[in-house]
């Protein structure tokens, strides 16, 4: 059975992508914890990070550097947090997280409700940061 995020992959639910290559995609998070946050997912549907091929594993963490400083350069933070939890969904990923402070990053947070309008803002402004 396919994950939500294979869905997103496969086109057959809708994302606010902001970087894709053959292997991975970013997009931002349904339920963020702050405007700016991002998962970056593998397109390979693994459940664990651990269980990647070591080449895929370090080729996901290259891309989200890449999608980490373009995060920074549109968010104002002071930095972009990296959590790896994977928990929520049995699909690989990583949560980038533009922060202010430690409490940013705390997955107990009520999660932002965004509308479209918003949504399309941040994206456009990383796309193009």
């Amino acid at each position: 059975m396919s994950t939500i995020f294979t869905k997103i992959i496969n086109g057959e639910i809708p994302s606010y992508k902001i970087a894709e290559d053959e292997k991975f995609i970013a997009f931002l998070d349904a339920m963020p914890l702050v405007k700016g946050h991002t998962l970056v997912v593998p397109k390979k549907e693994v459940d664990l990070i651990f269980d990647l091929e070591n080449e895929e594993y370090k080729d996901l963490w290259s891309f989200a550097q890449e999608v980490a400083k373009k995060i920074k350069s549109a968010i104002p933070c002071v930095r972009v947090g990296v959590a790896v939890v994977g928990l929520e969904v049995p699909h690989a990923h990583i949560h980038l997280i533009p922060l202010h402070k430690m409490e940013d990053m705390n997955f107990r947070n009520e999660r932002l409700k965004l509308t479209h309008e918003e949504y399309v803002e941040i994206q456009n402004s990383i796309i193009n940061s």
